[in-house]
């Protein structure tokens, strides 16, 4: 079952966060893109898992899709709807995976016995920064017009992302110790950009990278201690292996 659940989550990674476009999501209430998206999922799982003839890789991209149109036509685009979104998608794969346990037993590609833990890591790389940047975005949507318009084009999102790619190797290696040097690090370079201006601007400010910073931290931490559980399953280590340093 981990090496099933491991290869879901990276097609799902893949097809929601790498083959998906921005104008794919700007239009999925389109019934053309949802058709689109429906084909970038199958085909997703059919290559990954190598069965075209297994019920169960039809019955998740569908499950994909139908939690999709919900969204789109039940919720607004905000942040709760986003992550509510991702729970359910999750879901559908833990539940796959744990009806269909020998999906990737099955798989022609299954002698790879590498392949499991490297797409894991890739795809949790993945989770926690692009799919990070999407649910930060949403949860600061409302603040970001105003205390954002001096910064320079994509500059915080490409901070987000360096940070919680950072979050994710440390965790990874092992080594969250560093996760305070980088809150540190962070603290003392947005400094004088917060101590630049006007004193309600200053508190604005403040409030405003707090509050991304540390939604940007959290999601980063509670994806990589996912990636790990999985990971050590896989591997066959105990979970409490998860929070002890390497040495």
């Amino acid at each position: 079952m981990p090496e099933t659940l491991a290869l879901l989550f990276f097609a799902h990674v893949l097809a929601d966060y790498v083959l998906q476009t921005r104008r794919m999501v700007e239009t999925k209430d389109k019934g053309a893109t949802l058709a689109l998206h429906f084909l970038i999922v199958l085909g997703s799982l059919l290559l990954i898992f190598g069965q075209w003839d297994a019920p169960a890789l039809y019955l998740l991209a569908l499950s994909h899709i139908f939690i999709d149109t919900i969204k789109v036509q039940l919720f607004d685009d905000r942040f709760r709807a986003h992550i509510l979104d991702q729970i359910a998608h999750i879901a559908t794969l833990l539940i796959t995976a744990a009806l269909a346990p020998s999906l990737w037993a099955d798989a022609p590609l299954a002698p790879l016995t590498w392949l499991p833990e490297s797409a894991l890591l890739l795809a949790g790389l993945l989770y926690a920064t692009r799919a990070g940047g999407f649910a930060v975005g949403k949860l600061m949507e409302p603040f970001s017009p105003e205390l954002t318009r001096q910064s320079l084009p994509g500059g915080g999102q490409m901070i987000g992302i360096l940070e919680r790619g950072l979050i994710f190797g440390l965790m990874i290696a092992g080594l969250p110790a560093g996760i305070g040097f980088l809150i540190a690090a962070k603290s003392v370079l947005r400094f004088e950009t917060i101590q630049s201006g006007g004193e309600d601007d200053s508190r604005q400010m403040a409030e405003y990278v707090i509050i991304g910073t540390l939604a940007s931290f959290a999601w980063a931490l509670a994806v990589s201690m996912g990636t790990l559980a999985l990971l050590h399953s896989l591997l066959g280590l105990p979970l409490l292996e998860i929070i002890r340093p390497s040495a």
